[in-house]
């Protein structure tokens, strides 16, 4: 069998980055192969200004902001389209300060082609790419408070669910190695600790819905998206690992060097923080952006600290440290690969280097 079915990771997912012109622009990926995205998550990495995130399922224009709770607007400056290899974006700060440095990560999931999911309590529209483990899911939630579901299209159970209440309300964040699988969740817009509360996830997850909970009034009839994720061998791993406190940190086998790495503290309040191949194109990497701040890119050694390794990664943070704090302490993270650790090509199978 082969280890991997994606021998080339860049088909689906891919970091570029960019200086800003102020003006009207495309922004074009590098990688091995032409992506054209359906997810792109960009921040001016230069100023201090709130990351943004954009879909095809939603359209073009349409922006949420990962850093807090605001509905989602229509931004004609923006991200102004999804083209073969890459987007176009106009005049915003955000995704395009003259002179300020960028970054963009960008997902792969179905083209922009949609269809009805039935398999919840309410309908969802959903375009899933079962090959990569993404799916973008569109739905309602019910006129009744209570618990309901939503379809993924995944095929299987998810390892992670980013979900947001498109009119407002936090990025409720459920992760396979939380505490308890149906009432424990993370918001990617904070730095708490996970929080237990009773029925958030519903009925849980499965591997055709994802559970919800609307406890009150305020949240019925109201829209939602989830960004879906499961694990695929050689191209992504979503998962955990425990603080030891000590300069020589975990070491976390993915399976494939990371191009992308985003780790979050459970149990304390801590940032979620978002390494990349592109922005320190060699270890050790000491610098983040969190997704719970619109702060620039932070770089400490001391609380950052880890290396990019052929088949994972390796914490080098201080045991005080954002990435590795107090003994016990355990982390979720969520990464994708820039290649796989053996490659399955005609040729025969061939192991990845290291950075």
């Amino acid at each position: 069998m082969a280890y991997t079915t994606i021998n080339d990771p860049s088909l689906y997912f891919q970091t570029v980055l960019y200086t800003g012109t102020g003006g009207t622009r495309s922004v074009t990926n590098d990688g091995n192969s032409d992506l054209q995205p359906d997810w792109v998550w960009i921040k001016n990495r230069g100023t201090a200004y709130q990351h943004q995130v954009y879909d095809t399922s939603r359209g073009a224009t349409k922006k949420l902001l990962p850093s807090n709770t605001n509905d989602e607007t229509t931004d004609t400056n923006a991200l102004t389209s999804f083209n073969t290899d890459g987007y176009s974006v106009g005049s915003n700060v955000g995704v395009n300060q003259n002179t300020k440095a960028h970054v963009a990560w960008q997902w792969k999931a179905n083209g922009g082609t949609t269809a009805t999911n039935t398999s919840g309590t309410v309908d969802s529209v959903v375009q899933a790419n079962t090959v990569a483990g993404f799916s973008i899911a569109l739905a309602t939630a019910p006129s009744s408070n209570g618990v309901w579901s939503f379809g993924h299209g995944l095929g299987v159970k998810p390892d992670m669910v980013i979900t947001k209440q498109r009119s407002g309300g936090g990025w409720w964040t459920w992760h396979k190695d939380l505490a308890n699988q149906t009432t424990y969740y993370l918001g990617l817009n904070q730095t708490d600790a996970q929080t237990n509360e009773s029925n958030m996830w519903g009925g849980g997850m499965t591997s055709s819905v994802i559970g919800v909970s609307s406890p009150n009034s305020t949240l019925t009839n109201q829209p939602y998206i989830a960004y879906c994720f499961a694990s695929k061998q050689g191209y992504s791993k979503f998962g955990k690992y425990v603080a030891n406190a000590v300069i020589d940190g975990p070491f976390v086998y993915t399976g494939f060097k990371p191009a992308f790495l985003m780790i979050k503290n459970t149990n304390r309040a801590e940032p979620w923080m978002i390494y990349d191949n592109k922005r320190t194109p060699s270890n050790q990497i000491n610098t983040v952006l969190q997704s719970n701040s619109n702060s620039t890119d932070s770089t400490a050694a001391g609380d950052y600290a880890t290396d990019f390794l052929s088949n994972g990664f390796k914490i080098r943070a201080v045991g005080t440290g954002y990435a590795n704090h107090t003994v016990g302490n355990k982390y979720i993270f969520m990464a994708f690969a820039e290649a796989p650790f053996v490659t399955s090509d005609d040729g025969g199978s061939i192991p990845t280097t290291a950075r």
